[in-house]
């Protein structure tokens, strides 16, 4: 017999976003553990750089947007932001607030050999700045599925939940082979689905319903299709869960 419609799977759905976000931070991790530049950059305060400047320490550099990442000639000792400790740098960083062509006359003047690019996407931040809304979105999805599926099932509770199979189902008692007790004893309700008024003038009245007892696989849907069958009436199935209920 058929059942009803699939029901939404929801400790299935919060298994797969569950998968899908470690997934997404293990791949975040990987990208920032190998695409890590090599030499750390120091920070510099506007004063700290323009003193290496004009002290010929700055050999090269390229100027993204308002940014300045030089190379120096010498390693300099310069603290750590992290642990304030006092470390070797050989490449810098350092915001210039704007790039106009004063600054560029002093690149030349003091021999920076320097070029310009575009910002790069960071993927990385990217992605750690998407993941969080990405899940959020899925997860409210997957409620918003569920919280329908139960209203679904508040306003159908009663309904019929049969599925016609046939309007008039071709199998009649011919295609069942054996089972001869189990067709004389449905004749009657054959005889009453063909013609109920006979039945009614006489106060008969169909019974609510005819139990076939066996285990699975034994004919008894086939039975009933065959009844409906030999009545010329239409077939309706549902599964034992939607009946009871």
């Amino acid at each position: 017999m058929k059942s009803g419609g699939p029901e939404f799977q929801w400790k299935r759905a919060l298994r797969t976003l569950a998968f899908w976000a470690l997934f997404l931070v293990a791949a975040v991790a990987v990208a920032q553990l190998f695409g890590r530049p090599q030499t750390e950059e120091a920070q510099l305060t506007y004063p700290q750089y323009k003193g290496l400047l004009e002290s010929g320490k700055i050999v090269k550099a390229v100027v993204i947007e308002d940014e300045l990442h030089g190379w120096l000639s010498e390693p300099i000792l310069l603290p750590d932001p992290r642990t304030s400790e006092l470390r070797k740098f050989r490449r810098i960083v350092v915001n210039l607030g704007q790039v106009d062509k004063a600054t560029i006359d002093e690149w030349l003047k003091y021999g920076v050999e320097f070029r310009f690019e575009k910002k790069k996407v960071n993927w990385t931040s990217l992605l750690f700045n998407i993941l969080p809304w990405a899940l959020f979105i899925g997860l409210w999805l997957a409620f918003f599925y569920q919280m329908q599926a139960g209203q679904r099932g508040i306003f159908s509770f009663g309904r019929s939940r049969a599925k016609l199979v046939a309007e008039k189902p071709k199998v009649t008692f011919k295609d069942v082979a054996g089972a001869d007790e189990a067709k004389q004893e449905l004749q009657e309700i054959i005889d009453f689905l063909k013609n109920p008024e006979k039945f009614r003038r006489l106060g008969g009245r169909v019974p609510k319903g005819v139990l076939l007892v066996g285990p699975p696989g034994t004919g008894k849907t086939y039975i009933a299709k065959a009844v409906a069958g030999e009545a010329g009436v239409p077939f309706f199935s549902m599964s034992g869960s939607d009946f009871v209920e």
